[in-house]
Order: structure tokens, then C-alpha cells, then sequence
């Protein structure tokens, strides 16, 4: 999972594009002004940003030049403006890939890795199998015995950071800010009905658990089967 800023002036291209990535595994921050994401960059210290240039207080590529004056960030441009000029300028003001306006995410969830892998940053963990159960977190493909288990966006986000600490008990507040990005908390409800769903799908049940363990009053765990 990498932390990526969206900077992004246009509500509707940001929300839509920040559901897209988390549910892609990614932990999303935004920023709809150039000087708020130029803040953000330098003290959040994200893995990637994904910058448009047409921002209101500032154009994209005057806060590219800035941000690269104090951050090596791998920087993704993602606009409307196809003019060779305006590419140039980006890619020669620091960018390290340009990407137009309309795309489909799993374009820009592709360009992301790709440029990670160049940079040397955050790549999506090895599988990992727990009892007769394993997750891909590369692929998001989750397999019981064997069979594939067709799982919502965001059962696999939970499985995944479970899958991530196995062992590890979880405390249900952290589920809700890791996975569903809810820093000042929300509803333990949430994720226990996300748990009692990823358990069906799993076969089993809190009454009868075999891999996604509750511990009272603590938090949750995945591991393997207990005797």
C-alpha cells in the first residue's frame, strides 16, 4: 500500500479518484488548492503525488517546480492539457510520468506502480497464507483451499491489513482509520459487519471462527486455525 496525495481542484474528479485508489489498497490524502498541497507534500511526506496542473490559486507546474525545489516525491501529472508545450514543461519541470484526462483508475493505479518501482518506493507486499487461506495484495485475489473468494473492495482492504499483521491482534479503531480512512473514529459497527461478511465468504462464523479470531475487548486477528 502506498500513501498518495491527490491535489485536485475539481470535487467530483478528486472524490471519485480518491475511492478509486483506496480501493486499490492505497491510503489517499487531497488537497484542492496548490499552496494546501504543497503543504501537505512537504509534511505528510506521501509515497507519490498525483497533481493536476489547472489548480486555482497557482497552475500545477508552478507548484511542481516548487515542490521539487524541497521534495524528490515521485510526482504523477494528471490534466486535460494534451499540448506538447505544456508536456515538455512538466516533464522538464520535474514530473515523472503525464497522464490525460479522461482515464480510466487501473491506467493510473498501473503508472503509479510503475513509477514506484522506478523510484524505489512502496510496492504491494508478497502473498500471504495463512492456513488453507491466501492473499495477494499485488492482485487482489484471495483463494480458500484452493477456490478464488469473491470478495468486496473493501472485505479485501480489511483482509489485506489483517493479512499484513498476522498474528497480531487489531484494535477496531485502528481498522476504521487504516482501512476506512476515519482518523477521528466512526462506528465499531462498520467493521464488525464488514468482519461478519468476510467470515461468511470464508466459511465460517464468530461463533465457530477458524482464521479471523476475535479477542473480547481488544480487537481481531488473523491466524492460523486454532486445534
Amino acid at each position: 500500500m502506498a500513501q498518495l496525495l491527490v491535489v485536485e481542484d475539481d470535487e467530483r474528479i478528486r472524490t471519485a479518484l480518491i475511492r478509486a485508489l483506496r480501493e486499490r489498497g492505497h491510503a489517499v490524502d487531497s488537497a484542492g488548492t496548490a499552496m494546501s498541497g504543497l503543504q501537505q507534500a512537504v509534511e505528510g511526506r506521501p509515497d507519490l503525488v498525483v497533481l493536476d496542473l489547472g489548480l486555482p490559486d497557482l497552475d500545477g507546474a508552478e507548484l511542481l517546480r516548487m515542490l521539487r525545489a524541497v521534495s524528490t516525491v515521485p510526482v504523477i501529472v494528471a490534466t486535460a492539457r494534451d499540448d506538447d508545450g505544456s508536456i515538455v514543461s512538466a516533464l522538464d519541470a520535474g514530473a515523472d510520468d503525464y497522464v490525460l484526462k479522461p482515464f480510466q483508475a487501473g491506467q493510473l493505479e498501473a503508472r503509479i506502480r510503475a513509477v514506484l518501482r522506478r523510484a524505489g518506493g512502496v510496492e504491494a507486499p508478497a502473498a500471504v497464507t495463512v492456513g488453507d487461506l491466501t492473499v495477494d495484495p499485488r492482485t487482489r485475489r484471495v483463494t480458500l483451499a484452493g477456490a478464488p473468494v469473491e470478495l468486496a473492495p473493501k472485505e479485501f482492504d480489511l483482509l489485506a491489513y489483517l493479512a499484513a499483521r498476522v498474528g497480531t491482534v487489531v484494535a477496531k479503531r485502528e481498522l476504521l482509520r487504516e482501512v476506512w480512512q476515519l482518523p477521528y473514529g466512526g462506528s465499531d459497527k462498520t467493521v464488525d459487519v464488514h468482519l461478519s461478511w468476510l467470515r461468511r465468504k470464508l466459511g465460517e462464523s464468530a461463533a465457530e471462527p477458524r482464521l479471523i479470531q476475535t479477542v473480547r475487548g481488544v480487537g481481531v486477528r488473523l491466524a492460523e486455525p486454532e486445534p
